[in-house]
């Protein structure tokens, strides 16, 4: 399969996150969108975005514009196999007792901790991102601290990595949704190589929105690893469908942009328990009052 790639660069983080957010909306639809800070001490951040066909030129001439980046520089690569190039490039992640690997370092996996098998896919969550690690390392606070979850959620599951943790830990009931159909499937792999297919029903859904999902509320522990906007449009939903005493541990949220959850989740019937950061990224751990 041909891929093309556009490239450009910004300052500003939250400019260039927004950027990411549009290129996900073009047409023809991005494979893959990327957003990094250059670590050349310019403040400048690159965003990348993959695509199975030529990208619009006038549409990505305008996202420039709009945002005040530099001109995207449009590439054809060669043909590889980019999974199978970022498997072999991954290393495992230790995040408290969970151990996260794919099949290449299966060799690697110590004895005393939780294994998770999940490989790179164009699903999000192996792992390697603050966001998905600060998560983990919160079910990690929440087990030491004597939380045990009878009812869990992982909604944006992406990669189900999250759920397969709790899984591995409580004897609960486990659900993992994602809206978009490539993750659902992704997971739903991942979750049989781990031997959890037992424990763990899978949805493709948007939220809350199946009626399976709706009959197993109220929820005692709910993930969601997304991304502002929607964090903040399901926040009265997540209140709803959360179980007083439960908690909620939400992510793919820049350090900035962590008052605003707080403050949302707060009016909507929840208390602040900790925050993790990693990077630029942070991770909130709410209680339902």
């Amino acid at each position: 399969m041909t891929t093309f790639t556009a490239l450009t660069t910004l300052p500003g983080r939250i400019n260039a996150s927004d950027l990411g957010d549009a290129l996900e909306r073009l047409t023809p639809e991005p494979i893959g969108v990327g957003v990094f800070e250059l670590e050349d001490g310019s403040g400048l951040w690159e965003v990348g975005a993959y695509f199975s066909e030529k990208p619009d030129d006038i549409s990505l001439a305008l996202l420039a514009a709009v945002f005040q980046a530099e001109e995207f520089k449009i590439s054809e690569l060669p043909q590889i196999d980019w999974v199978s190039k970022v498997q072999r490039s991954l290393k495992p992640v230790v995040a408290g007792r969970f151990f996260v690997y794919g099949s290449h370092d299966s060799v690697k996996v110590p004895p005393d901790c939780e294994p998770l098998l999940i490989e790179a896919s164009m699903a999000f969550g192996t792992g390697h991102h603050g966001t998905t690690k600060g998560c983990l390392l919160a079910l990690e606070q929440l087990i030491t601290d004597g939380f045990k979850a009878k009812n869990v959620i992982d909604v944006g599951c992406g990669t189900a990595v999250l759920a397969m943790a709790a899984a591995r830990i409580f004897s609960a009931n486990v659900i993992a949704s994602d809206i978009d159909s490539v993750a659902h499937s992704v997971a739903k792999m991942n979750i049989l190589a781990n031997g959890l297919d037992r424990n763990i029903q899978c949805f493709e859904a948007s939220g809350f929105a199946h009626e399976q999902i709706k009959t197993k509320n109220p929820f005692d522990l709910i993930f969601a690893n997304i991304l502002l906007a929607p964090l903040l449009a399901i926040a009265t939903d997540i209140s709803k469908y959360s179980l007083s005493g439960g908690y909620v541990v939400l992510s793919g949220i820049l350090s900035e942009q962590a008052e605003l959850v707080v403050n949302k989740y707060t009016g909507v019937g929840f208390s602040l328990s900790n925050q993790i950061e990693i990077g630029e990224w942070v991770t909130i751990i709410f209680r339902k009052i």
